[in-house]
């Protein structure tokens, strides 16, 4: 008999059991499977090329975003830590796959870019590893792949983590575009996350409320040889926290 359940933490570690340990792509357990998903470099894996996110150059060069210090969740192979190293960002790029992040340190040096890489579970590492407050927080991938209970840890983090003035930079599957468009009570009825969860809109509104929103729109579709990612099956969003911006 178990009855350890004492605070929202315990809550939420049980509810990941709900989905079976195959359909994880979020915790520590799911290491292996992202390994294996990134073995294979030259697979035509459109986000594996050694670019940035359209969004994150067009809010860079338009001075939409700035500060010291930035934090990239699921970094994977580190195209967008070591752009925004390579923009003067102290980056700590956090990925759970130690396949992506050796990619990522490969470009790193590749480029001269500074970026510490951190292996392990960002909702863990936030207790201890991850010092905020960080200017930027940038996720280009990560998001959509948490189950709906989990949308509580990522919320803490970034109320944590993320500066006064700062901002959160989510890419993520646009309903209609790509991803499961199941309602969050069918998800767990199905014990599956079918690949990744699509978002509207207004969920996305509704989700960081607490946020103001400073842009929101679908990905811009960028030709295979352009200098920077895009398809138009993602949102693309940013947030900023109310504040006064660091100097």
């Amino acid at each position: 008999m178990d009855r350890g359940i004492r605070d929202v933490e315990d809550v939420l570690r049980l509810m990941d059991t709900l989905f079976p340990p195959d359909a994880d792509r979020w915790s520590d357990g799911a290491s292996g499977w992202w390994d294996r998903f990134y073995a294979d470099r030259g697979r035509p894996v459109p986000f594996f090329a050694a670019k940035p996110d359209e969004s994150l150059v067009a809010w860079l060069e338009r001075g939409t975003i700035g500060g010291r210090r930035a934090l990239d969740l699921g970094c994977g192979p580190g195209r967008n830590a070591v752009h925004l190293a390579a923009h003067g960002f102290a980056v700590d790029g956090v990925d759970l796959s130690p396949a992506a992040l050796a990619w990522a340190r490969e470009r790193a040096d590749e480029a001269g870019a500074e970026v510490r890489f951190l292996r392990g579970d960002a909702f863990a590492l936030a207790r201890n590893e991850l010092r905020g407050p960080y200017d930027l927080i940038y996720d280009s991938g990560c998001f959509h792949h948490l189950p709906p209970h989990r949308r509580i840890s990522y919320l803490a983090l970034v109320d944590d983590l993320l500066a006064p003035g700062g901002h959160l930079a989510l890419t993520c599957f646009a309903a209609g575009g790509m991803g499961s468009e199941l309602s969050d009570a069918e998800l767990y009825r199905t014990g599956r996350l079918h690949g990744g969860l699509a978002y509207r809109a207004e969920d996305l509104r509704r989700i960081f409320a607490a946020l103001t929103e400073v842009e929101l729109r679908r990905m811009r579709e960028e030709p295979e040889d352009a200098p920077c990612f895009g398809k138009d099956f993602l949102w693309v969003a940013l947030f900023r926290r109310p504040g006064e911006e660091r100097g």
